[in-house]
């Protein structure tokens, strides 16, 4: 059984006018089909009930930034016909939308063009990697989209790509002759902005979790002394899952501590 509602993108006008899609872009996770460069440290069964918990917490962070009304949780996910397992995931009031295209910027520039179609304002498109960018830093994204005129709204990753991509109108420019999966990708992006005469918003800084070294980074974030996701309560999902690896076996499989001498 689905719980949540699917769009159906050759339907218009199917949201209130005004409201921003805060849209996860997903995969089903089914293990040794996601988040695979995980693989070791974690095993396939680890690395999707992981991929899992990154959802749960940008979809709760998510949630935080709707409460005022301006826009709404989105999963773009694939395969069609995988909708049912995202109920205990996305939370219920969550709608979905399936992806359309082959390539990656493919999907991109389809999800963006459905969901404008659908009615939304605006869009931003976010990963399903990053699952300790805080509430504020979507809402913050909402809100630049909401200023008047046409611009960008951009989260660069720390690998040189993105974690966000926002904007009012499709701009298929901004995704055309990207090497995807480099550091060049937000550089690029960002000429391609400048190109077209759009305005780039920048928002925070954050990272993608994707190989080991990125895993540790988020351990340390998550349990180190100055930890700003334990701090903020943020990623609790995440936090719980991996605090649990990590007291059945130690750290040293998932997060080895690294010798100063």
């Amino acid at each position: 059984m689905v719980t949540h509602h699917v769009f159906d993108p050759a339907r218009r006008g199917q949201v209130p006018a005004g409201l921003c899609a805060l849209a996860v872009m997903t995969k089903a996770p089914q293990a040794g089909r996601v988040k695979t460069r995980l693989t070791p440290p974690l095993t396939p069964d680890e690395a999707a009930a992981l991929n899992t918990c990154f959802l749960r917490d940008t979809a709760a962070a998510i949630t935080a930034a709707t409460a005022d009304g301006r826009s709404r949780g989105i999963g773009v996910y694939t395969p069609v016909g995988a909708e049912g397992a995202y109920d205990g995931i996305l939370p219920n009031h969550f709608a979905l939308l399936p992806q359309r295209g082959d390539k990656f910027d493919e999907r991109l520039v389809c999800a963006t063009e459905d969901l404008l179609a659908i009615g939304f304002a605006s869009v931003c498109l976010i990963d399903s990697d990053s699952p300790t960018v805080p509430a504020e830093v979507f809402t913050e994204a909402v809100e630049a989209l909401r200023e008047p005129g046409d611009r960008i709204v951009l989260g660069p990753s720390d690998d040189g790509g993105y974690y966000l991509i926002g904007l009012k109108e499709l701009h298929r420019e901004v995704f055309a002759d990207i090497d995807w999966s480099t550091e060049r990708v937000l550089e690029q992006t960002k000429q391609r902005a400048e190109d077209a005469g759009l305005p780039v918003h920048l928002l925070p800084n954050w990272y993608d979790v994707d190989d080991r070294t990125t895993l540790g980074r988020l351990c340390a974030e998550l349990f180190g002394e100055n930890g700003r996701g334990m701090a903020a309560g943020g990623a609790p999902s995440t936090r719980d899952y991996l605090n649990a690896l990590i007291e059945q076996e130690g750290r040293s499989r998932i997060w080895p501590e690294v010798s100063t001498s």
